[in-house]
């Protein structure tokens, strides 16, 4: 299980939860678990996370069985890059809210249609709002959560954000730490 602080929001049926790691080892396992439940329960999955998390998680999924390379050709398995995915809302160190709104929903679109239509539920984790925060951009980060939350209520969606722990070190961090909390 992973080396867990905080998490697991109220509202159940929106499936929107934040999961603090310890380290990378921890993330991973968290991530995989998420993972592996929504594969062998039909959905589509996307995840943006860091290119060795990524290949770990690929590594991870095939030795617990999850036979990755038919999600992915089926189209319910999308693995972005966190910094691509980033890249392609944010807008002079500030997130666009329209176009992640698009660019998210057009993913979620995609991975549900790929399951059985534009009902199907999909699995989201990601390290995006994690590594905004890490780039010193809080703001953006919890601008990401809330947006999140908004797709969450357009779309049948698990949303499993991870965050390291070692990005909440200082002082100052802690009003952030708590608002982030608060949006589960």
């Amino acid at each position: 299980m992973p080396d867990l602080l905080v998490s697991r929001s109220a509202e159940v049926t929106r499936g929107h939860e934040v999961e603090f790691y310890a380290d990378d080892a921890a993330l991973v396992v968290g991530f995989t678990c998420f993972i592996e439940a929504a594969l062998k329960a039909g959905k589509g999955v996307i995840v943006a996370s860091t290119e060795s998390h990524r290949k770990t998680l690929l590594h991870r999924l095939e030795e617990h069985g999850v036979n990755v390379p038919a999600a992915i050709e089926q189209g319910r398995y999308l693995s972005l890059d966190v910094t691509e995915i980033l890249s392609s809302f944010m807008a002079n160190d500030l997130l666009d809210p329209a176009r992640f709104l698009r660019v998210v929903g057009d993913l979620v679109a995609e991975a549900a249609r790929a399951t059985a239509g534009e009902q199907s539920r999909v699995a989201v984790c990601g390290e995006c709002a994690s590594v905004l925060w890490e780039q010193g951009k809080a703001d953006a980060a919890i601008q990401l959560e809330q947006l999140l939350n908004q797709l969450a209520r357009r779309y049948a969606m698990d949303i499993l954000c991870g965050f390291s722990l070692s990005g909440f070190y200082r002082q100052e961090d802690k009003q952030v730490f708590q608002k982030i909390c608060s949006k589960y």
